[in-house]
């Protein structure tokens, strides 16, 4: 239960009615357990902060980040596989959207939010879209080697950008480390009272969960920021007016725009759900439940949708707030349909957040994506694969250099990745031993359309050097995979030794291949024979 089925249309009904249905814990057929109550509460005051500051790393205004908050985590717990998954604003697919939206419009007009809202709505039908089609699988698409390459790189971005609103400097405009370097350069030119709050702030949220494993390390910061910015009457810069009242509803976009946020939505929907999938496939093998990709999938698309009919932007799955989520002993999905719940009803409230010095919200994410800079990893790729090395670190370069266009250095790393697996997969070593007359011919690799030739060119050298074999036995326990173009090329092989006077065998017959020998190769030669020798 709880698994998508066959694949179907759109049309079909009965396909969203079943990814309702019990799937282990993560159910929403029953009233809320206390402790799911107790976790849920706990998330959204984490998240309601780290929504505003999300919302800056992505361009948007702070009232975006918490309508990306509050309706999309309910969205998001109606269908998802985890019981754990919490969703809502997060650093790097709010970094992505930025890349994609920023070389549309002005970050922060009108334009750049409506942009922001048609981006949130192409992510959601992708993800919806694939989850029906059960297209979980892209979950384990991204290879490791680019996402060591792309993380740390992201996380690198993510700190530059936020480094002058630390530092309470504006600087004039240009890329994001021509703006930081600009910031740094010029130390007369920071606003000092902010730049203590910064340094206050990361190591309380880096080093509070030492002391006590769900200490509120980012609610502890904004609320001593906001009694600190008001009883001092901090003249820095700070959050600013936010309106209070339910998110918009409605899809007030130019679509027009729509053929430009394509392909960028389309990254966005894969990168951005490699996160949540991976916490949630954690969470899972720890706790021995069953997980659906597939779901999950369904789970993130509907929660970017209701993000676009709501004003919000692009989410994902938070790692620090499902951690969070349970630990503080959530059981259910009702869990994340609290949290969203509870920043729903703080929004009539949220000019509470008005004095809240911006420089806190830049520590809140520097302090968030620093330890995701993590480049030893990345050396020791060197002594596994240079090819992978070089995937991950061409992935990290072009992340920094194309910045912020980020989504194309997401793209080429991918095609990197699919370059270095085909010239693998081309690849095909050949062992070849004379032993009392019988000539061994042991193929190694995968024995396909774009690898067979190698095989067939090695052969005629292969028989002109061993004239005197009387008995030719081919093992293919070597070969991964056989399609039809190599077993067609194998039977031509057969035919030739056998032509030139050879006896042949087949040897050590991999089970899917077979079905292709039993077929294709010619009767005299038993298939499932396994001579040794």
């Amino acid at each position: 239960m709880g698994r998508l089925g066959a694949p179907v249309g759109f049309s079909r009904p009965a396909r969203l009615a079943r990814l309702t249905q019990r799937s282990g814990r993560a159910t929403l057929g029953r009233l809320p357990l206390t402790a799911d109550v107790i976790a849920g509460v706990s998330v959204a005051l984490i998240l309601v902060p780290q929504s505003l500051a999300y919302a800056q790393v992505a361009g948007m205004p702070p009232i975006r980040g918490l309508y990306a908050a509050a309706l999309p985590p309910i969205a998001a717990a109606i269908f998802a596989s985890s019981p754990y998954l919490q969703t809502g604003p997060v650093a790097m697919t709010a970094l992505l959207a930025f890349g994609v939206l920023s070389a549309q419009a002005t970050p922060g007009s009108d334009e750049y939010i409506q942009l922001g809202i048609l981006l949130a709505l192409v992510v959601g039908i992708a993800r919806f879209a694939l989850g029906l089609l059960r297209g979980g699988v892209v979950a384990y698409l991204m290879s490791q080697p680019l996402l060591m390459g792309f993380v740390p790189a992201a996380a690198i971005l993510i700190i530059a950008t936020q480094l002058p609103t630390a530092l309470g400097v504006s600087p004039p405009g240009g890329g994001v480390f021509e703006e930081a370097a600009r910031s740094l350069a010029h130390p007369g030119d920071w606003e000092i009272t902010s730049l203590v709050l910064a340094l206050l702030v990361v190591p309380l949220i880096l080093l509070g969960p030492r002391l006590y494993r769900l200490f509120p390390g980012v609610l502890v910061a904004v609320a001593a920021a906001i009694a600190f910015s008001l009883a001092s009457g901090y003249r820095g810069p700070t959050v600013g007016e936010i309106p209070a009242g339910l998110p918009p509803f409605g899809l007030d976009v130019s679509w027009g725009a729509l053929p430009a946020l394509l392909v960028g939505g389309a990254v966005i929907a894969l990168v951005g759900f490699a996160e949540p999938s991976s916490i949630a496939r954690t969470f899972a093998t720890a706790d021995r439940q069953r997980w659906n990709a597939d779901r999950e999938l369904v789970s993130q698309g509907s929660a970017n949708i209701v993000a676009a009919v709501s004003g919000g932007f692009p989410v994902g799955g938070s790692f620090s707030r499902s951690a969070l989520n349970r630990q503080a002993g959530a059981r259910t999905r009702w869990s994340g349909a609290i949290t969203g719940a509870v920043v729903l009803a703080f929004l009539p409230f949220a000019g509470s957040l008005e004095s809240l010095p911006r420089a806190v919200l830049g520590a809140i994410v520097i302090g968030a994506v620093l330890p995701l800079v993590r480049l030893p990893p990345l050396l020791r790729l060197w002594r596994h694969s240079k090819p992978q090395f070089a995937v991950a670190w061409a992935t990290f370069g072009l992340t920094l250099g194309l910045a912020p266009d980020i989504q194309w250095a997401v793209v080429a790393g991918i095609g990197l990745a699919i370059a270095v697996h085909l010239a693998r997969e081309l690849s095909l070593d050949i062992e070849v031993e004379d032993v009392a007359g019988t000539l061994h011919l042991r193929p190694i690799g995968v024995l396909w359309f774009g690898s067979a030739n190698v095989l067939e060119n090695a052969f005629v050298d292969i028989l002109a050097k061993h004239r005197d074999a009387e008995r030719l036995l081919i093992h293919l326990g070597g070969v991964g995979r056989v399609d039809l173009s190599g077993a067609l090329v194998l039977r031509r092989l057969v035919q030739q030794a056998r032509s030139s006077g050879l006896e042949v065998e087949l040897a050590n017959v991999p089970p899917r291949a077979r079905r292709w020998v039993a077929s294709l190769i010619e009767p005299a030669i038993d298939p499932f024979d396994s001579p040794r020798g």
